[in-house]
């Protein structure tokens, strides 16, 4: 039941990273239009990272590069 949780709290945080994105993505317009690329690239490698972890069964981690993956492509596609 813990462990249902910690999943449902884990949850809530990454909901939380979407309107976050979305404001990130209004205050650096300038920024995201010179490292596009660099921001996809963080986006695969959070990505790939979380699938790691999903397998590896780090929830932490999991978690925390899956919020980096969501508010970074919120990020890209609000511009």
């Amino acid at each position: 039941m813990e462990e249902l949780y910690q999943i449902i709290i884990g949850i809530m945080i990454l909901a939380i990273g979407i309107p976050l994105g979305d404001l990130l993505a209004r205050a650096t317009k300038e920024e995201l239009k010179k490292r596009k690329n660099l921001f996809k690239t963080l986006i695969i490698l959070s990505s790939i990272g979380a699938v790691i972890f999903l397998f590896l069964e780090n929830d932490a981690l999991l978690f925390g590069l899956l919020f980096i993956a969501i508010v970074t492509s919120r990020s890209l596609r609000k511009k």
